[in-house]
């Protein structure tokens, strides 16, 4: 194939702006209506099968998908504000309560009923356990692990409450083997040796960013500007920091791996000493 007459990608994007923006104004303004690909393909001035490809392409998601996230924002908000599940579905467009409970399964691993309850459906497990980077706070859901902190000799407490703070009615046991147990298969296994079960809860954006940290390799690092190029657009660095800075897994989810544009270890949960520690390390056993 002879690539030097292919569009280049910002090409491609600038072709594909005035029909992608005309669809997301349509699909902003009637997602409620939870319009099919027909109804959000006519708004491109496209067929069906061609818009899913330029709009997946340009936007990073598929259109029902970012229907279902405006969707699953709106409920998240109602609930919040004291809405009971089966309003929030209705006022959000949806059938009823098992509609509401799909989306919010699919967006964040967690019942409408849960996130209502501010995690009080959730039995979760914790405990210690040493690891290269002092001892490890684990919070251990059903699904897998939830959250891994890192603390200093007199700050494990500190260290879970600040992993507590996320999930403010869930029902907590103490389980120090299990959080040994993960500890052996994170900081112990050959990489790739093992595969690790992370039930993340967060909003939709949120788990976008921390799938682009997944991406970063080990032993390389890059900008906050980085992330939110591939996330969205560089214009939203400052969305991708709080993003970041909420990343609840520690280590595994790497957000030690990234930087500030000029290169400076900046901004990291758990300590810029820790944070620096994380780099040699990966660096040494690469």
């Amino acid at each position: 194939m002879d690539t030097s007459t292919a569009p280049s990608l910002i090409a491609q994007r600038a072709s594909d702006y005035p029909r992608v923006t005309a669809a997301l104004d349509y699909l902003s303004e009637h997602w409620r209506e939870q319009p099919d690909l027909d109804a959000a393909s006519r708004a491109a001035g496209l067929s069906p099968h061609h818009f899913q490809r330029v709009f997946t392409r340009w936007v990073g998601t598929s259109p029902k998908k970012f229907v279902q996230a405006l969707t699953h924002a709106s409920a998240r908000k109602l609930l919040v504000d004291g809405a009971s599940v089966l309003d929030a579905a209705l006022e959000s467009g949806l059938s009823g309560p098992s509609r509401l409970h799909d989306v919010f399964i699919a967006e964040e691993a967690a019942t409408p009923g849960a996130v209502k309850a501010g995690g009080a459906e959730l039995v979760m497990r914790w405990g210690q356990a040493p690891t290269p980077f002092g001892t490890g706070v684990f919070l251990i859901a059903p699904r897998g692990l939830s959250a891994l902190a890192f603390a200093d000799p007199g700050e494990e407490d500190e260290a879970l409450a600040d992993l507590a703070a996320r999930f403010p009615q869930a029902r907590l046991t103490r389980d120090d083997a299990a959080a040994a147990d993960f500890a052996s298969r994170i900081f112990e296994a050959a990489p790739g040796e093992a595969a690790i079960p992370l039930a993340l809860y967060g909003t939709p954006w949120r788990r976008q960013v921390w799938r682009a940290l997944l991406r970063i390799p080990s032993g390389h690092t890059v900008s906050y500007a980085d992330i939110a190029r591939e996330v969205c657009t560089q214009k939203a660095s400052r969305a991708v920091g709080a993003a970041v800075g909420a990343n609840p897994v520690s280590w595994l989810i790497p957000c030690h791996r990234v930087l500030s544009s000029d290169g400076r270890l900046t901004g990291y949960h758990w300590g810029v000493p820790r944070k620096r520690a994380m780099l040699a390390y990966e660096a040494a056993t690469r």
